[in-house]
């Protein structure tokens, strides 16, 4: 069958790398796609929330499966748009429908989901302009740190840890009354600090069965040793060394399986994958955020990992047959490193030239590109994030050795990766 990515970053080129191996895949498009993606299939100079051009681009080239990378077009409605119309029902869109992608699109949504359905989450509050001056007194009696949080989906920068009233106070003003984070920030959500250690855990669903994929780490401070400022995400290992299949199981019981009853008791149209950002405190799993679709790096150490022919895992949450799905996964442990481009998270510039991607690949790595464009012959900068070099051995510190060898084999003006990636576990 030929087949649809709608995306640009490293989780789709990771996408694209997996999916061209299935033998179901005739012909893969990806939209836009990026320099890296170009090797496996066809990039098409699509925006990702342009519906009407990429269901045209879709029935054009026989399109019978859609994979939907970021949250965008997905909580502004894109599997409502291909469901809701005639020629378009035939497609296999992976996605939830907008109202389902509220679990991620809306952080008090998202809380509300929880509290409804039982699902162990921070203790939480939540706030516009009209109860401004209740915020400002809930804030001033709060434990610290809070965790104050735009509602809305803000580019990964919504969430903001304070660590004294007085910084809360100020973000909290900054949020609601100047318009920090734009429409997202019109409500703002106040929540208190989970203590512990984060996990990623990745469902895939068709809204009443469920499988798991292999479980994720992600590292999201800038720089060494966890400091600095927060960005999209600065590495990634797999599995997690604390993940035991007791703590599996609670999480299964406590979380994943009742935000599943809870999507089916909601009577909301679900067929796609879900991202539970967790803390684990004393082996108690506590969900932070849901995503409404595979996270960024995680990806790129979770579908590597995964021996089952994606294409056919995609098919059967389709067809709703997910039950008859076994998940296999790699039993060696993969770390990726992600190179940024300088000044990220902050201000930066693109149109870099990369050089290194030409020597060959290392065995048991892979350089998926996530900011990149192609000029000609040459490859440059196009992001924040431009590339994440993933590498597989027998333990994460060697993952990790293997991974950064690869990734100084590379290079581009104001390159910048962590070189601690999974440094707890090693």
């Amino acid at each position: 069958m030929n087949i649809l990515i709608i995306g640009s970053g490293g989780r789709e080129h990771a996408l694209a790398w997996k999916i061209q191996q299935s033998h179901h895949c005739d012909h893969l498009f990806i939209a836009p796609g990026n320099a890296g993606t170009a090797a496996f299939g066809t990039n098409l100079p699509i925006a990702i929330t342009d519906f009407k051009a990429l269901a045209a681009s879709a029935l054009a080239n026989q399109v019978k499966l859609i994979i939907v990378g970021p949250e965008e077009p997905l909580v502004k409605g894109i599997a409502d748009y291909f469901s809701s119309e005639e020629n378009l029902k035939h497609i296999n869109l992976i996605g939830p429908c907008a109202a389902a992608a509220r679990l991620e699109g809306s952080k008090s949504f998202a809380k509300a989901f929880m509290k409804a359905h039982g699902i162990p989450t921070a203790a939480y509050a939540e706030f516009t302009r009209d109860n401004y001056e209740e915020g400002i007194a809930y804030i001033r009696e709060h434990s610290l740190p809070i965790v104050l949080k735009a509602d809305g989906l803000a580019a990964g920068k919504g969430v903001l840890i304070c660590n004294s009233h007085l910084e809360a106070l100020a973000e909290f003003e900054l949020m609601l009354v100047q318009s920090k984070f734009g429409d997202a920030g019109r409500k703002v959500v106040v929540e208190a600090f989970l203590q512990g250690i984060e996990v990623s855990v990745f469902a895939l669903t068709d809204g009443e069965q469920f499988v798991i994929l292999p479980e994720a780490k992600d590292y999201k401070r800038v720089g060494v040793g966890d400091k600095g400022l927060n960005t999209g995400g600065m590495g990634a290992v797999s599995p997690v060394p604390f993940f035991d299949e007791s703590l599996r199981e609670r999480i299964n019981e406590k979380i994943i399986a009742p935000t599943i009853m809870g999507i089916k008791k909601d009577k909301m149209d679900y067929k796609g994958f879900i991202f539970f950002g967790l803390m684990v405190n004393n082996g108690e799993p506590f969900v932070i955020e849901y995503n409404c679709r595979l996270g960024d790096p995680e990806t790129e150490v979770v579908i590597p990992r995964l021996n089952n022919d994606l294409v056919t895992l995609l098919s059967a949450a389709g067809e709703k047959q997910l039950n008859s799905i076994v998940i296999d996964v790699n039993p060696l442990p993969a770390v990726t490193t992600i190179a940024v481009s300088g000044g990220y998270p902050g201000d930066y510039e693109k149109g870099k030239l990369i050089s290194g991607l030409n020597t060959t690949a290392l065995p048991n790595t892979i350089v998926f590109h996530a900011g990149t464009i192609q000029e000609g012959n040459e490859v440059l900068t196009n992001g924040g994030r431009v590339l994440a070099v993933t590498a597989f051995a027998e333990n994460i510190r060697e993952a990790s050795e293997l991974s950064l060898y690869m990734m100084e084999q590379l290079s581009f003006e104001g390159i910048n990766y962590r070189a601690d990636i999974g440094y707890e576990f090693k």
